[in-house]
């Protein structure tokens, strides 16, 4: 056996991945044998460390280094300064662990890292997601042992019960209720547990990066959840948009049958349970749970009534379980160090941490994993680093097509799920979109009103008619030819779909209309009374003027101009023919001067 010195963890998440990490893992690779260090230094294929602005990623332990956007070039260099001199690679390390005598600091200690705590991505970032051996040195399967050897099922769903987790997909039901309802009648009837990867919203990306990161634990609380309710099958459907997600998944599932872990007498318990995969096919209503099942079931993705619930009658009318991917990971920590551990994170109503896939304008773009009653103030401004380029925080949109927006006014609201519905936003699986004064409020709510009325399935009326009809009110206003009738219209029919919609798509579609009108119905008013876009983002209402005293007359504005709308001398003013343009902004990019103005 050979004596490992240096481990070289890379990111091999999507985000990385299309950043060429695999490039550089061959790189490494080759130059760890050209230096006869390949039987000393191990590289390691990681998930995402949720930094992704600084992709891709490489760590080496034991200094714990963190070198970010490092180039396939670059890695000569880190083998031999840092591998084999043992001088880390100063200029390419992460700023914010360099200190100012040039010493590196702990990654805990970064302004990112500080104030997260990791639980659902513990292991992301940190083992080798296709190694089985990996995750099991990290007490994988454990909490599976445990629950199977020394717990009864009503016990198993007691302990979740007391936890008070609450279902990260959206909604917040709780957990052990949820698999309190299924319980029942265990051995007599056929039952289903089902995990919900379907991760449609735009902009979010956190189921994605545990599965790519830690398959294992997904799999290890299924069957937990399997065992408690009296479930020998489980599906995870999952987007086949995500085939790295896709691959490590199945290449887990085939490693838990081989060690016995799935399959039959699973720890020799007498419990059997196994794991198949479905794959979506992209449709947003699919994440909607009877949408789910119903599309499990090889039939078009269309939500059924309610009642009966799932957990009565679901998947091929049996009684089912259905989790999304981020319950599931928080539910083996759970079972190790109990419900009193994960109730003592958080807040009272809404235990343990929280995802988010931050994004936008931020600085540090990522995944960030936080506890329950955060201030949204912590999450942009300490964590996200603030807004780039010396803008101003105006909102954050949480939910996606589902949520609200969250004024600047409100930014110290904790993030919970009842503080967020509180304002008229919510939790949602976990996005969070960050927007600066250029950002248009009203073209915010029409971008997700496109988003829902494309991922319509057409089943009810007031979905399928209803959010058309709010998209062509929201492309009036936006065009310049809204009225004040046709904001009170507006409203009117948000409330209209909101109550008689057939499934959650429907019922929370009107959500971002609702949420701009109540915080900034002054920039409606403004598009409808002014024709104006106070935030310069509605092309239709926005025009492009040169500043005669700052013009230089150097032409380059009107040499780059597409449709020859400027005109002017040589070292003379120049002027923009309105009629004649088309609001492309090339010339306000090419001015050298800060000459042309977006009013």
């Amino acid at each position: 056996m050979s004596l490992i010195r240096s481990h070289i963890l890379v990111c091999t998440g999507t985000g990385c991945t299309s950043s060429e990490s695999p490039k550089i893992i061959a790189e490494f690779e080759k130059q760890l044998a050209a230096q006869g260090m390949d039987k000393e230094a191990q590289v390691v294929r990681t998930g995402c460390f949720g930094l992704c602005a600084l992709g891709p990623i490489v760590v080496i332990y034991p200094e714990g280094s963190f070198y970010s956007m490092v180039k396939e070039e670059d890695v000569k260099e880190i083998v031999d300064e840092h591998l084999l001199k043992g001088r880390p690679v100063t200029r390419l390390l992460y700023d914010e662990t360099v200190a100012e005598d040039n010493t590196v600091k702990s990654l805990d200690d970064t302004a990112f890292y500080k104030k997260q705590m990791r639980i659902a991505l513990r292991n992301c970032g940190v083992i080798n997601p296709e190694n089985i051996d990996e995750y099991i040195a990290f007490d994988g399967y454990q909490a599976l042992g445990k629950v199977l050897t020394e717990m009864t099922p009503d016990d198993v769903i007691q302990t979740i019960l007391d936890s008070g987790l609450r279902g990260r997909g959206g909604a917040g039901f709780p957990t052990g209720r949820k698999w309190q309802l299924a319980s029942g009648n265990r051995g007599n009837v056929q039952k289903y547990v089902c995990c919900n990867a379907d991760e449609g919203d735009p902009g979010a990306f956190m189921d994605r990066s545990v599965l790519e990161g830690d398959p294992h634990v997904v799999i290890e609380a299924m069957a937990i959840a399997g065992y408690a309710i009296g479930a020998s099958q489980g599906y995870v459907y999952i987007r086949a948009e995500y085939p790295i997600a896709v691959h490590r998944l199945q290449v887990a599932i085939d490693q838990a049958r081989e060690y016995g872990l799935l399959g039959k007498n699973i720890f020799d318990s007498g419990f059997d349970f196994d794991i198949e995969l479905r794959l979506g096919a992209g449709a947003f209503v699919c994440g909607e749970e009877t949408a789910l099942m119903t599309s499990i079931e090889g039939k078009r993705g269309e939500p059924r009534c309610r009642p009966p619930f799932p957990a009565l009658k679901g998947l091929f009318q049996k009684p089912t379980v259905l989790n999304n991917v981020e319950t599931y990971a928080n539910i083996p920590q759970i079972f190790l160090k109990g419900p009193a551990w994960f109730r003592s994170i958080g807040t009272e109503k809404s235990p343990g941490t929280k995802v988010f896939a931050l994004g936008g304008k931020i600085h540090n773009t990522g995944l960030v994993e936080v506890p329950m009653g955060t201030t949204l103030r912590e999450v942009v401004e300490d964590i996200g680093g603030g807004i780039p380029g010396g803008h101003k925080f105006k909102a954050a949109q949480t939910g996606g097509p589902s949520g609200g927006c969250i004024p600047a006014s409100l930014i110290d609201t904790p993030i919970d799920y009842d503080s967020l519905i509180a304002i008229g936003s919510m939790m949602g699986s976990g996005g969070l979109i960050v927007m600066d004064e250029t950002t248009c409020m009203v073209d915010i709510a029409k971008f997700f009103l496109e988003f829902t009325v494309d991922e319509s399935c057409g089943k009810c009326t007031p979905c399928r008619v209803g959010t058309k009809r709010l998209l062509e009110i929201l492309n009036k206003i936006t065009s310049g030819n809204g009225t004040l009738e046709d904001i009170d219209r507006l409203e009117e029919l948000c409330y209209y779909i909101k109550e008689n919609s057939l499934c959650g798509l429907g019922q929370t579609a009107p959500n971002p209309v609702l949420s701009t009108l109540k915080y900034y119905r002054d920039e409606y008013i403004a598009h409808v009374t002014e024709k104006r876009c106070p935030a310069g983002a509605c092309k239709a209402l926005t025009n492009y003027v040169i500043d005669a005293e700052k013009c230089k007359g150097c032409t380059l504005c009107a040499r780059n101009c597409p449709v020859g709308a400027i005109s002017g001398a040589v070292r003379q003013p120049h002027v923009i023919d309105t009629q004649k343009c088309i609001k492309c902004g090339v010339c306000r990019e090419k001015c050298k001067f800060g000459a042309i103005e977006k009013k």
